[in-house]
């Protein structure tokens, strides 16, 4: 039997992606996932929270997957969304080259997405706070995107963010939704990967009729794709799995 085995570079202090993760592909037998963490305890944009994402712990930790032979490896987080989009870029062409993987992240597989569905009016929801969330609007504004609503919480602990409930995700996205004064969002992103956001995607999705696109599912999709897996089955965890 021929095995698919996906890597996930995960932060430390995360507890929604690797149960979240496990759940979607509970349904595709020849399809596991490894974890390799690396420390990431906080997100802000002091020096030393950047710090966290230098890519030698990252790509120590990817090399520990390497030794699992997963012929993807994907970065499950969303720090090119205030670092810049080239960082993942960067990141994806570190891990090819050190490890033979074949490499994708939440954010860039998220640009992917929204390209292909011509998305330019986006919805922003994380539990980010104000600092971190302007600076990821000001990325999408500089690669044609604007963010016509958003929510955020204002947090900055990374663990916390596992702690936001469902309904307080649902009424984020909600608000996106119906609060926008500069047109109504085409999509919306449910940008981290420490919520339990994707759980809440096809519901969400059938309320509004809008794609939501969670970063966990972003990358899981993306991984999947990379390695040759038909992601029609997983069409009960959004509409991006039918791409």
């Amino acid at each position: 039997m021929l095995r698919t085995l996906i890597g996930m570079l995960t932060p430390s202090s995360n507890t929604a992606l690797e149960p979240v993760t496990s759940a979607m592909l509970a349904g595709l037998p020849n399809v596991s996932v490894h974890y390799g963490r690396f420390r990431v305890t906080e997100i802000a944009l002091s020096s030393g929270a950047l710090s966290q994402f230098d890519d030698r712990e990252i790509l120590a930790a990817a090399e520990l997957l390497s030794h699992a032979c997963c012929q993807v490896i994907g970065w499950n987080g969303t720090s090119a969304g205030w670092l810049g989009f080239e960082a993942d870029e960067r990141l994806c062409a570190a891990i090819a080259r050190e490890t033979g993987a074949l490499a994708c992240t939440s954010v860039l597989a998220l640009n992917e997405a929204l390209q292909a569905t011509g998305v330019r009016r986006l919805g922003l929801v994380s539990p980010y706070r104000a600092d971190v969330q302007a600076a990821i609007v000001r990325n999408y504004a500089a690669s044609g995107i604007e963010v016509v609503a958003e929510r955020h919480l204002g947090l900055q602990d990374n663990f916390s963010f596992s702690e936001v409930s469902a309904q307080e995700i649902r009424d984020m996205v909600r608000a996106v939704m119906t609060s926008h004064a500069d047109g109504r969002p085409e999509a919306v992103a449910i940008f981290c990967t420490n919520l339990f956001g994707a759980p809440l995607v096809a519901e969400l999705e059938a309320e509004f009729g809008v794609p939501v696109y969670d970063t966990v599912a972003t990358v899981v999709w993306k991984a999947l794709r990379l390695a040759g897996v038909d992601t029609r089955s997983l069409a009960n965890w959004g509409r991006l799995f039918l791409a």
